[in-house]
């Protein structure tokens, strides 16, 4: 180690705000572990030493002087002692400094590796740091690293790297390397592991988020997101309500030619987006969230979980349950009611008459 290693030291302070004393200290730890394994010896046979003051650096063996050497790693003879030094005794403690060449490069390459860990755990708690003040929001990350194997996508948030991990991954969704997408933060915790930032591009506030970025009328709370249900990388649905009867909520989000929505659908690869009217009318709000299907009848069932009965003309029975249920479940997701969706005929035909869905899913929060 020269004196190019303590001025590095001195500019990872300055700028990643590492203390220099804190990476010495691991330095000497991670120094000793590795001497113990080399040598076969125990802390107290260790003693490392590093001055970032004078760049001086010494790794040496604290051995005692005995009569008849065993193990010449802890042990040294008393005229080998007294070669060194005249007054040393039987029983007293010498201190061997190491050659250079016995050791040097791997301290060196123990010192690269705890500054590298240094980087990586300054990087965690300034991301951990200014991540707490955006919990609950999206921001825009840069793709870093795909790794397949592991199912894990690497973003640069700024200040340091989160992981998306698969579970909060859109089915399907194919992230490459430089590639700017948005992402929104659960949660920000410390963890065993150290500080950690938990990201999504599945959770249906980040489809929230967007719209309260991308509509003024969202943003400013004049048009309120009353419920929303999402199967990412499928389907989202909306249901929003304005506070003022001259704004149309819905086509406030959609915008002028789709504009809006569209924007958003674009950032989600193409996911689809239906905004509904949210309605105090429990059968209406059911009868638009059950969109683009025609709705005739809705018929609250009593009973102690929320549930209906709806009617829909038999040529759209599966326009209103949709592809494997997805209609039916975001509608009961969206609406917290239990969705029994019949044709108007009664008659399912040969086929429907064993799939006739009753979707029993309560709206699902995150």
């Amino acid at each position: 180690m020269n004196a190019d290693f303590f001025e590095a030291l001195s500019m990872l302070e300055k700028e990643r705000g590492l203390s220099a004393d804190y990476l010495i200290d691991k330095i000497k730890a991670a120094i000793v572990i590795a001497v113990k394994k080399d040598y076969e010896v125990e802390d107290e046979n260790v003693l490392v030493e590093i001055d970032s003051v004078r760049g001086q650096f010494t790794v040496s063996l604290v051995r005692d002087v005995v009569e008849e050497v065993e193990n010449p790693h802890t042990q040294i003879s008393l005229e080998d002692a007294q070669a060194i030094r005249k007054t040393y005794q039987l029983g007293q403690r010498v201190v061997t400094p190491l050659k250079t060449k016995d050791f040097g490069r791997i301290a060196a390459q123990t010192a690269k590796h705890v500054i590298r860990q240094g980087i990586r755990e300054a990087e965690r708690n300034q991301l951990f740091h200014e991540m707490q003040g955006k919990a609950h929001e999206i921001v825009t990350a840069r793709v870093t690293r795909v790794d397949h194997e592991r199912g894990i996508v690497a973003l640069d948030m700024g200040k340091g790297e989160a992981v998306l991990t698969r579970s909060e991954q859109v089915p399907g969704e194919e992230l490459f390397e430089g590639q700017h997408v948005q992402v929104y933060i659960k949660d920000v915790v410390v963890t065993d592991r150290g500080p950690r930032v938990i990201i999504s591009r599945t959770s249906e506030q980040l489809v929230k988020r967007m719209f309260e970025t991308e509509v003024p009328e969202v943003f400013d709370g004049t048009v309120e997101i009353k419920a929303i249900s999402r199967e990412a990388g499928v389907r989202t649905k909306m249901a929003v309500w304005s506070k003022d009867e001259n704004i149309d909520p819905v086509g406030a989000c959609i915008g002028a030619h789709g504009v809006r929505v569209g924007k958003i659908v674009e950032e989600l690869h193409g996911e689809k987006i239906d905004v509904v009217r949210w309605s105090e009318n429990i059968e209406e709000f059911i009868s638009a969230a059950l969109s683009p299907a025609k709705v005739l009848k809705v018929e609250l069932l009593e009973g102690e979980k929320k549930a209906c009965r709806v009617t829909v003309p038999d040529h759209q029975l599966s326009l209103a349950i949709g592809n494997k249920g997805q209609n039916a479940r975001l509608c009961a997701r969206l609406t917290g009611y239990n969705i029994d969706i019949r044709p108007e005929s009664g008659y399912f035909g040969e086929e429907e008459e064993t799939s006739q869905p009753t979707v029993d899913t309560a709206l699902m929060e995150d």
